[in-house]
């Protein structure tokens, strides 16, 4: 009975994180066209465009865009940029002389119904300044080309598209009675901005709290810290790694995990929208929930182990602490909090904390057993992700990978599966992101190397542990400067991590010659109770 209690217990628990390891994959990178022309005239570089607006004198909300292949370059200084009257042209296509007065002033137009040359060209004889073309869809990274032969054209104003939401948005004001100026700028991004370094320090810090967790944090408490809300076994029949329900994850499912992931993937691919992003959402809010609370009691036991030794008997649940009770609702607060207030400034907060408490729960629930798993797991997740990323393009029309990061345009929801940073310098905003996949994977490694030199007495520098964090480390700098070189498209981060930590590991143990103990350790005396 007591092993029966113990499987079934483990497999609730195999389930509760299931859908932690089907977003291993999910990182957050920004894709630009920047095709090229299709005439000689058509030489310009599409560059992102910020349109500042002021509001009956007050500055308001900036607007983003981006520029056409033709037309004059905007200044990359706001200082150099002129602040303009904007003006709706009329008709409102744009493609026939205006009646408004457009002498000296940014003029807006709605797309279609003509080219874009000749609606600049339109605006340009008018006397404007610029040209402010209003998409009829949220998405554009379709650039503003030429068709046909013409060679001729002489456009000579900047020429911008803005989303259909932007363009309501100054409609609704120009309805109003409202006076609007825009200052059209081109902005460089710092090559290096602050938020990398938080974000460097938040994956790097989440392996190794991760990796020492159970050996220093969770040690020396009789109850479960992994789940205190668990129907807890009376018979005590299993032995400590049953108890702790530690799962190792095996060749075969190494294997399966990178096809059910590639399978998840398509899936989210064909059929993202808002409800399935959502159905995401709530996943990581019951992961994060669970997360959260095992890193609190545990803090808590650790700190004060007297605290919260009181306990009640709850139907289901049998014998449950009092502070595992009382902390719950706290959890389960925060999450609804931030998935009321997700796109809110302050959200990133809310959402990395509980991403990191539920990575560091999932690296104790799962473990590599040795470096032959961990070659397998790696090097497939190092395919995969090159794979959705750069091949992709080829069979699908455009990359996978960075296609389902996007999320929903439509809702403006995204997959939170996530660790995010403000970007401090940059005049762009925005964030630096890394995915849960990207210190997941690497962290397994990680945290199997700190087990393996405690299990045989190494120390810092002659052990492995140290040498996989400086690798994951290096690996994830790497892995920016490749977001340099590359102008920022999307980047396989696996494709830098996973020889910086697993090559690591696998050279040094070849030159200390204990790779053949590394390669099968443990495959002789099962140190689990169950695998996946």
């Amino acid at each position: 009975m007591a092993a029966s209690a113990t499987t079934t217990t483990t497999t609730l628990r195999l389930f509760a994180h299931l859908h932690v390891f089907l977003f291993f994959f999910l990182s957050f990178a920004a894709a630009a066209d920047n095709s090229a022309s299709k005439t000689p005239a058509c030489r310009n570089i599409t560059q992102r465009v910020l349109v500042k607006k002021w509001v009956d004198g007050s500055e308001a909300e900036a607007l983003e865009g981006l520029s056409a292949q033709f037309g004059s370059f905007l200044p990359s200084q706001e200082d150099k940029a002129l602040k303009l009257p904007a003006i709706f042209a009329n008709p409102l296509n744009c493609c026939s002389s205006s009646s408004s007065k457009l002498s000296n002033s940014i003029a807006l137009s709605m797309r279609g119904d003509c080219d874009f040359t000749v609606k600049a060209e339109v605006a340009q004889s008018g006397g404007a300044s610029g040209l402010l073309v209003i998409n009829d869809a949220e998405d554009i990274n379709s650039a503003m080309s030429c068709y046909g032969n013409d060679t001729s054209l002489n456009v000579t104003i900047p020429v911008v598209m803005i989303a259909k939401s932007s363009g309501e948005v100054i409609k609704k004001l120009f309805e109003a009675g409202r006076k609007v100026e825009l200052l059209l700028y081109s902005p460089d991004s710092p090559l290096v901005d602050l938020s990398e370094f938080f974000l460097w320090m938040m994956a790097v810090g989440t392996i190794i709290l991760a990796s020492i967790w159970s050996e220093f944090i969770a040690c020396e408490q009789n109850n479960d810290p992994y789940n205190q809300l668990i129907p807890k076994d009376s018979s005590n029949g299993g032995t400590a790694d049953s108890e702790r329900e530690i799962f190792d994850i095996n060749v075969m499912g190494a294997v399966i995990f990178v096809i059910t992931a590639s399978t998840f993937l398509l899936l989210l691919y064909y059929f993202l929208s808002s409800w399935f992003v959502w159905v995401l959402i709530v996943l990581f809010c019951i992961g994060g929930i669970e997360g959260m609370h095992t890193f609190i009691v545990t803090l808590i036991f650790r700190i004060c182990r007297n605290c919260g030794r009181k306990s009640v008997n709850l139907p289901i649940l049998g014998e449950t602490s009092i502070l595992s009770i009382a902390i719950l609702p706290f959890c389960v607060a925060l999450a609804i909090f931030w998935a009321a207030n997700q796109h809110a400034s302050y959200a990133w907060i809310f959402q990395d904390a509980l991403g990191i408490c539920l990575m560091i729960t999932v690296l104790q629930v799962a473990r590599l057993p040795n470096i032959k798993v961990a070659s397998v797991l790696l090097c497939c997740a190092f395919v995969y992700d090159i794979f959705w990323v750069f091949v992709s393009p080829y069979f699908f029309g455009e990359s996978v990978m960075i296609a389902v990061a996007r999320g929903d345009s439509r809702s403006g929801e995204s997959i939170p599966m996530l660790l995010k940073f403000p970007r401090v310098f940059d005049p762009w905003g925005g964030y630096s992101m890394i995915g849960f996949g990207d210190i997941l994977f690497p962290g397994l490694l990680v945290s199997f190397t700190f087990r393996y030199d405690r299990s045989n007495k190494k120390g810092i520098v002659n052990g492995y542990f140290l040498w996989s964090t400086i690798g994951y480390g290096i690996g994830l700098l790497i892995t920016y400067l490749g977001l340099y070189l590359m102008n920022g498209n999307g980047q396989p981060a696996l494709l830098y991590l996973v020889p910086c930590t697993l090559g690591t590991v696998v050279v040094l143990s070849l030159c200390r010659g204990e790779l053949g103990h590394l390669w099968n350790y443990g495959s002789s005396s099962s140190e689990s109770s169950g695998a996946v």
